[in-house]
């Protein structure tokens, strides 16, 4: 009988920046579960939607390869990977859905600008005009040929931004400087560096310049503005110190701040026709219902259908699970506003918890009060996506041709991708006959 360290060598061994590590690992991992050393959770409904993977910043070191199977080791529904401007992860996670036989499906977030609301802040704090974006159920990480220019921009425009702030935050907190090649890069698999892995440098490197603690709180103290005290306490929870790095330094009114312009980003328009010509689902994201771009769920809802969003990705538990019972009241009547307003128009709800930072939960707590009301919705949300990105390679996706002309409308297209999801899985081909 193997040993739990020994699976936690493999299991270790799916988060390696070689995929070829990864893959072996995997393969050594299917083949205990399949010889009975390792037994899976029972199958359950709960999921998580909406998880980046270490190829933009997992707070957890997690890769696509062990999603998948963390996916398949806790009976979970499904699983989606989401990564800022790549889709580095897209083929490997789909493939270990495959060879694990689980549900899941692959996205993309960018950030895009939207001219009808030039003056309002939307879900991005700060600055006006600027929204976060997704699109789902991509097939692939080769994207089609007459928008791979756009592609490859999406990538180059963030590494540009990266850049720039590094060099700005350098200046500012010499002598702890960074060498973006040296220092930043080798913290990714493949390159697409965020302000996350800047943060971990910048605090590694603080290590190496201040060794001892007194000098690294009097450094950080200086820096950020904080009491001694409370620099201390940082540099013993490196954690915490790499989020108040970020906010101080990389934030509005930090230092190494690059303030957007609306062509800092691409039109909304662009970046949906790109999800489009890929075979995904454009997706609206939502942040808390307090900004004045999402005033009036109605409205914004509408924009987005306007301009080809077919779904919604909200982010539940940073609207609910909150210490302020005032401000938990309120956001979660924005939540349920939303969800609401989105039932109302078919959107598809998805929900997530991100896993960008370190902390953050694995799975929502869907037996909550503010979330168990509309448990149902988020699994149907799960199932649509994920059927969609089985049946899109047969010409059978939620936006194809062959949708349009089979339903009614949205209410019956959903029925029926609700139905594919949770009878399909990926080793299901060839098993449509059960849709009948």
């Amino acid at each position: 009988m193997i040993s739990k360290e020994e699976i936690g060598k493999f299991e270790g061994e799916l988060n390696s920046f070689s995929s070829t590590i990864r893959e072996n690992a995997l393969s050594e991992l299917i083949q205990l579960m399949e010889n009975g050393e390792i037994i899976a959770e029972q199958p359950c409904e709960e999921h998580n939607m909406h998880c980046h993977t270490f190829y933009s910043y997992n707070g957890y070191g997690y890769s696509p390869s062990y999603i998948a199977w963390w996916t398949k080791k806790h009976g979970l529904f499904a699983s989606g990977i989401v990564d800022f401007d790549v889709l580095d992860g897209a083929d490997e996670f789909l493939k270990s859905c495959s060879k694990l036989n689980v549900r899941g499906a692959c996205g993309i977030e960018t950030r895009v600008f939207i001219s009808e609301l030039i003056d309002k802040e939307i879900n991005s704090p700060g600055e006006p005009g600027i929204s976060y974006h997704m699109g789902v159920g991509f097939q692939s990480g080769d994207v089609a040929p007459e928008v791979k220019d756009f592609f490859t921009s999406l990538k180059k425009t963030a590494s540009d931004r990266t850049r720039e702030i590094v060099k700005k935050v350098n200046a500012f907190l010499a002598p702890v400087e960074l060498d973006f090649e040296r220092d930043v890069v080798p913290l990714t698999p493949a390159g697409n560096v965020t302000e996350r892995h800047v943060c971990e440098a910048y605090s590694t490197k603080a290590e190496k310049v201040f060794t001892d603690n007194a000098s690294r709180a009097k450094f950080w103290s200086e820096k950020l503005g904080v009491s001694s005290d409370e620099a201390g306490k940082l540099i013993l929870n490196t954690v915490k110190l790499q989020g108040v790095i970020r906010s101080k330094t990389m934030k509005s009114g930090g230092v190494g701040y690059v303030k957007p312009k609306p062509e800092s980003f691409p039109p909304l328009k662009q970046m949906n026709e790109f999800t489009l010509k890929c075979g995904g689902i454009p997706v609206i994201t939502w942040l808390n219902g307090e900004s004045a771009g999402e005033a009036d769920p109605d409205k914004l809802l509408e924009l987005h259908i306007k301009y080809g969003a077919a779904a919604i990705n909200i982010i539940p538990d940073r609207n609910w699970n909150l210490p302020d019972p005032e401000m938990k009241k309120k956001r979660v009547a924005e939540l349920h506003k939303i969800i609401e307003a989105s039932k109302k128009k078919g959107l598809p709800i998805i929900v997530g918890t991100e896993m960008n930072a370190p902390g953050l939960k694995l799975i929502d707590d869907f037996s909550s009060d503010a979330l168990h009301p509309y448990f149902k919705d988020f699994t149907d949300g799960a199932a649509i996506v994920f059927a969609h990105s089985l049946l899109q390679k047969k010409g059978m996706g939620y936006l194809s041709a062959w949708a349009t002309e089979n339903f009614r409308d949205v209410f019956d297209k959903n029925k029926f991708f609700i139905k594919a999801g949770r009878k399909l899985s990926p080793s299901a081909w060839r098993e449509t006959e059960k849709l009948q």
